[in-house]
């Protein structure tokens, strides 16, 4: 796992270095401050690594408002609605791949206060390298529009789409092989271009899995996203059509 990361970090670094400096110019020409945001993430292990993307909000953005982004979020920047649209704020953090903080698949890498309130079970997508990409992130690369028009964006997420997003990390922590990275990969991929199609793909992964039916529903996302409890919550125990 560790050498594909290298491999496919050096190559995409490489290749996409023109669009990665066309993204770094327009953010820096926007208002004349860094392209980049860094901060701590919660890392392998439970410490914490320093994780680089492209600013796409304000200066300062993370100090003057909720962890969580809504897609109509002020703090967004012009510039910045496009990379996050096409994901390319992310892109950049192949650096981060390439040094060892992170892996290309895994879950992502959490804000610390977030990090804080995981229950004993979300502690084990602690005992993984923080991926660019995993099942969650292809069913939740809406998630500023799932979190558009809330007056607590940060809760909201802990209510539908954290309980979802864990379990999904989780399965992938249990099934995690090459082939399964490289079908992420490519789906994530597909994912930019057609979204129902890479959840249609994603579909068939989660049922190999033999993942809970209402995980699998919830991934699917032709449903309204339900409140639930985090894994490892006391959880209610249900039947979903």
């Amino acid at each position: 796992k560790r050498g594909f990361d290298i491999l496919v970090a050096l190559v995409g670094l490489l290749l996409f270095s023109p669009l990665l400096l066309a993204v770094m110019l327009a953010i820096w020409l926007q208002d004349r401050r860094s392209p980049f945001y860094i901060a701590p993430r919660a890392a392998h292990g439970g410490g914490t690594f320093r994780m680089v993307k492209f600013r796409s909000m304000v200066v300062n953005a993370d100090m003057i408002g909720s962890s969580s982004t809504a897609a109509t979020d002020r703090r967004i920047t012009p510039v910045g609605q496009f990379v996050r649209a096409y994901k390319l704020d992310e892109l950049v953090q192949l650096w981060n791949v390439l040094k060892g903080d992170m892996s290309l698949v895994g879950p992502r890498p959490q804000v610390l206060t977030d990090a804080a309130l995981y229950t004993e079970a979300e502690k084990r997508m602690l005992t993984v390298r923080p991926g660019i990409t995993d099942p969650a992130s292809i069913v939740f690369s809406d998630e500023g529009d799932i979190l558009k028009g809330s007056t607590d964006p940060d809760l909201l997420y802990n209510q539908i789409i954290r309980p979802w997003k864990s379990r999904l990390a989780l399965a992938y922590i249990d099934h995690r092989n090459s082939w399964v990275d490289v079908r992420l990969v490519v789906l994530t991929v597909v994912a930019i271009i057609s979204k129902p199609n890479a959840l249609r793909a994603l579909g068939t992964l989660l049922r190999s899995w033999k993942l809970d039916p209402l995980v699998i529903r919830m991934a699917a996302r032709q449903d309204s996203l339900l409140a639930y409890p985090p894994p490892g919550a006391h959880e209610i125990v249900s039947q979903y059509p």
